[in-house]
């Protein structure tokens, strides 16, 4: 644990004797400057989903009017909740940004309660009315990054096996399991793909055997949603297993195997809710966007990625930049048997329904 961590967590409950004015940890902020707090689950530089949040801190850092604070390696626990709070009391932040899918209930719930004057924004929460009025949600439709990986990754398959290491069977993840499968399918209706769920956002030992099992079980192209990649890129690669990356580029990591990637560009929505802070106004309560909105984007495709799958992946990828495209359309059904759509009914990007997906669709190996 570092100092600074130290001081968030810990100090303020042992300090409240103390005027705050007193404490050695306060920041100084410019007059009239709003200070925005990031909180983050792992580390900044995880090559997955905190490096995408924190990237964009990193860029509104050089905004004027605006003061950025960050905490990293927060646990999903009363951890997150005395961050917020000295955040808040020791720094002065009155918009916060607690990053990862568990700070939402009860943990950003509760501190909104105590602190209606401060503004809470949650990545993947599904905020609704009957939530504080000052709390809200954000996220991405980053399953048309999954699909178009999957109609890459259905070009590079020899198998037509394909592998997906999930971390928890939450419906973010399984629309991504299921987009990757139907963009493959879109190409290869014959191709499968297994899951397998590590039951953590990060566990290395558990990634690493997850994607060893779905090589050895024939998949050559692999993908993930957990929360830093790292570890399913490499491994993969080294197996010889071509690679989709997921939140932010990783092509580093696996330069000949990688092929493309769905990532994430928070930065404009970032920056649409500080200018309504600084506007004095109250920031948006549900924020959704894709490709079109520019809170997704793909890789650069690797030197794995035939001309015909850059041409079929490009070409759907325009169809998605029109808004309105559905992934999830009938006659589709789960992989129990269980219809979930007739024919000529579909789910468009913005379906409500699509938040409390709890299926995984026909082809695909595993269980929620």
């Amino acid at each position: 644990m570092t100092a600074r961590s130290f001081s968030r967590r810990y100090l303020l409950g042992g300090a409240g004797a103390l005027s705050l004015g007193l404490l050695p940890f306060g920041r100084a902020r410019a007059a009239g400057a709003l200070t925005v707090g990031f909180i983050y689950v792992g580390p900044k530089d995880d090559y997955g989903y905190n490096q995408a949040h924190a990237q964009a801190a990193k860029a509104l850092k050089g905004m004027p009017g605006l003061e950025v604070i960050e905490e990293e390696r927060v646990p999903e626990t009363k951890a997150v909740e005395k961050t917020m709070e000295s955040m808040i009391n020791l720094d002065g932040a009155t918009l916060l940004f607690p990053t990862s899918f568990g700070y939402y209930s009860p943990y950003l719930l509760a501190e909104a309660k105590k602190n209606p004057k401060i503004q809470f924004r949650h990545c993947g929460g599904l905020w609704s009315e009957k939530d504080p009025k000052n709390a809200g949600s954000y996220f991405g439709y980053i399953a048309q990054g999954q699909y178009l990986n999957g109609i890459v990754a259905a070009h590079a398959s020899k198998s037509k096996k394909i592998g997906f290491v999930g971390a928890k069977p939450i419906p973010q993840v399984l629309n991504n399991i299921n987009a990757f499968l139907l963009g493959a399918q879109s190409v290869d209706p014959s191709i499968t793909c297994q899951v397998i769920f590590t039951g953590e956002w990060s566990l290395a030992v558990k990634e690493a055997e997850a994607t060893n099992a779905l090589i050895d079980g024939g998949a050559d192209v692999i993908t993930c949603h957990v929360d830093s990649p790292k570890v399913v890129v490499e491994t993969a690669s080294r197996r010889g297993a071509f690679v989709c990356g997921y939140h932010v580029d990783q092509s580093p990591l696996a330069p000949q195997k990688y092929l493309t990637g769905a990532e994430w560009n928070w930065l404009p929505i970032y920056k649409d809710f500080i200018a309504a802070m600084q506007a004095g106004k109250v920031p948006q309560n549900f924020v959704r966007g894709g490709l079109a909105d520019g809170y997704v984007r793909m890789s650069p495709y690797g030197p794995g990625v035939s001309e015909a799958a850059a041409k079929n992946a490009d070409a759907v990828k325009a169809e998605m930049m029109k808004g309105g495209y559905a992934i999830i359309k009938g006659p589709l059904k789960d992989n129990t048997g269980k219809e979930i759509l007739a024919a000529g009914t579909a789910y468009p990007e913005k379906a409500a329904e699509l938040e409390s997906t709890n299926y995984l669709v026909a082809g695909v190996k595993g269980s929620v």
